[in-house]
């Protein structure tokens, strides 16, 4: 692993410690997790050959910082957003939301960074990207919320109540829908606000191949 690799997995290690050590259900824990587990063994395994910009390696130790939190407490219990449901005289906690936004904002420089680098939409003229490109990271990100609200759903009829907390409907019956709305404003935000730092950012770590 390059050293910023090696940082990132250095400063994640206790989050995930602690995340790990008496959630408040193990298979809940897994479930929630599991993209963040994925990622820390996919990152490695193409640092040589696929290494990632410095600002979208940031994202993604963010983004599973946000899914080690919800992994240990429910995104339904998260204290701090207990407090904010109560303070705002809310009727839900909605840590789930923050989740749904990062899973918009975090994939969306991900699909942006793979299809620059791997497809025609890196020259759209004048060493532009191509005009398709937000149009086509934002339906990336919109197609990967809708398949997890997938696998929420078959999670649901094969495991029952079990996966109460994994769903974390709190008895929202348009719980899905604001869940994938919430993901397409955070690919929105991020393609709005961080193109150019992605782009400076990108440029390095490919002039150091």
């Amino acid at each position: 692993m390059d050293r910023r690799t090696t940082w990132l997995f250095a400063l994640l290690a206790p989050v995930a410690a602690w995340s790990w050590i008496a959630p408040h259900d193990r298979f809940t824990w897994w479930m929630e997790a599991a993209p963040a587990v994925l990622g820390a063994a996919l990152i490695p395994a193409f640092q040589k050959s696929f290494p990632l910009s410095t600002l979208l390696l940031v994202l993604l130790g963010l983004h599973c910082v946000v899914l080690l939190v919800g992994a240990h407490y429910t995104y339904a219990r998260v204290p701090l957003f207990d407090w904010i449901r109560d303070a705002t005289g809310g009727t839900r906690n909605n840590y789930d939301k923050l989740g749904h936004f990062t899973q918009g904002f975090v994939p969306a420089i991900l699909a942006r960074e793979i299809l620059l680098r791997t497809s025609p939409l890196r020259d759209g003229g004048g060493g532009r990207p191509s005009r398709w490109l937000p149009f086509l990271v934002a339906s990336v990100c919109l197609a990967f919320s809708a398949f997890y609200e997938l696998v929420e759903w078959l999670t649901a009829v094969t495991q029952g109540a079990a996966a109460d907390d994994f769903l974390g409907t709190q008895g929202d019956v348009w719980d899905t829908q604001t869940d994938m709305a919430f993901a397409l404003v955070g690919a929105i935000a991020a393609l709005l606000f961080l193109p150019r730092l992605h782009n400076r950012s990108l440029a390095k770590v490919l002039a150091a191949r």
